[in-house]
């Protein structure tokens, strides 16, 4: 054990440790004084069970996990259909199962590591090959449509879009033919323009639609993005009181528990969506900055196991990790700054959340298991039943 624990990356190790620092910093002055109070310390408590999976996932083998991947999909998938019935609802999401203890875990954070392992259990058995559009892409995207189907019908848009962008990242370096990413780049962005003016133009009746089936929040998330005309006082209240502190924060920020904005509760969920606007306001460009140099560091070392691993399915899981990683640092702070629609996905490591904080160190801690046991023969004997062996494509 200890020449395993000689091998974790200490640059990565001290990233986390800053990050846990800003966090509960930020924390501490987004609510205090508020009916949040005293986050933070809570915020120490998952950051300790944080590190425990960090620790944990980086000493045990990743490719026993890989080996039980069809098991982990089916349970992950499991649990996104059982919270549809038991889950408990919060801001018009039911995506949470009450543990003992009071403690809550949202499937839906959970199952992106757990389709990350999926993934890559299934394109290592493509031994480099290049991917087949009917033969590969096609099922690989069937069992993403899945957990996102069961995700979107819980009304959790950000979480569904994740899978979405895991899928991509991995199929590209899955060695996906490059005619096939060109068509799917083409669709995307043909469907991206044509349904933002199909909505412009039909905004009334899109309205109504989303009324109809009971999703009329969503046309307040989208409306401040794309018809900011249209929206309500309500819809732009959020983006609007945001955009205002973070432009407020200049180049060095307002000071610590200093800002207007967010001291005086005019941005709602500054613990926890809103928390970069916290950042931003009281720390001003310099210390967005240093927050997204932190990531950026984490990022690098991240590929650079990736670079550096032997193993085949290492690569393909890392690359997983940091498409989850950017996806949610990107949409998290443009939505703040009109890049894309409101969206319920918090900033990796800094905003409040158990789950989210907690499923993030233990993909790290994954990857630190691929830096560790990348290099080393595999000497673990196959412990799939003989009805999961479907999914290996010779």
């Amino acid at each position: 054990m200890l020449n395993k624990l000689k091998k974790i990356d200490i640059a990565i190790v001290i990233i986390l440790l800053l990050l846990m620092g800003i966090s509960i910093v930020v924390l501490y002055s987004a609510t205090e004084n508020t009916q949040y109070q005293g986050y933070h310390l809570r915020m120490i408590a998952y950051y300790v069970v944080g590190f425990l999976a960090f620790l944990v996932l980086s000493l045990i083998d990743f490719r026993l996990l890989v080996k039980y991947a069809p098991v982990i999909y089916i349970a992950g998938v499991g649990l996104l259909v059982v919270v549809m019935f038991v889950g408990n609802t919060y801001y018009n999401a039911t995506g949470w199962i009450t543990l003992p203890g009071g403690l809550s875990l949202q499937p839906a954070e959970l199952f992106k590591l757990f389709l990350i392992i999926f993934l890559g259990f299934i394109l290592v058995r493509k031994r480099k090959n290049q991917l087949q559009f009917w033969r590969d892409v096609v099922p690989l995207g069937l069992f993403t449509f899945i957990p996102f189907a069961a995700v979107m019908a819980q009304n959790d848009l950000g979480n569904a879009l994740s899978y979405i962008v895991i899928l991509a990242g991995m199929l590209w370096i899955g060695n996906v033919k490059y005619i096939h990413a060109l068509i799917a780049a083409a669709i995307f962005i043909g469907s991206l323009i044509g349904g933002i003016s199909a909505y412009k133009i039909y905004h009334d009746e899109v309205y109504n639609f989303f009324v109809e089936i009971g999703r009329e929040h969503w046309i307040e998330r989208i409306d401040p993005w794309l018809a900011p005309e249209k929206a309500t006082a309500k819809a732009i209240y959020h983006t609007k009181n945001a955009k205002l502190a973070i432009a407020s924060g200049g180049m060095t920020g307002e000071g610590y528990m200093k800002g207007e904005t967010v001291q005086s509760e005019r941005v709602p969920l500054t613990y926890s969506d809103s928390i970069f606007v916290v950042i931003a306001e009281e720390f001003g460009f310099i210390g967005s900055s240093v927050l997204l140099l932190l990531y950026f560091v984490l990022i690098h070392r991240l590929i650079l196991i990736a670079l550096e691993c032997r193993d085949r399915c290492g690569p393909y899981m890392i690359v997983g990790i940091v498409a989850m990683l950017l996806y949610q640092i990107f949409e998290n702070i443009g939505m703040f700054i009109g890049l894309m629609p409101l969206t319920g996905i918090t900033l990796p490591f800094i905003s409040y959340g158990g789950t989210s904080l907690v499923i993030n160190m233990a993909s790290i801690g994954l990857a630190m298991s691929i830096r560790i046991h990348g290099d080393e023969e595999d000497d673990i004997p196959s412990i799939l039943p003989a009805r999961f062996r479907i999914f290996n494509s010779k």
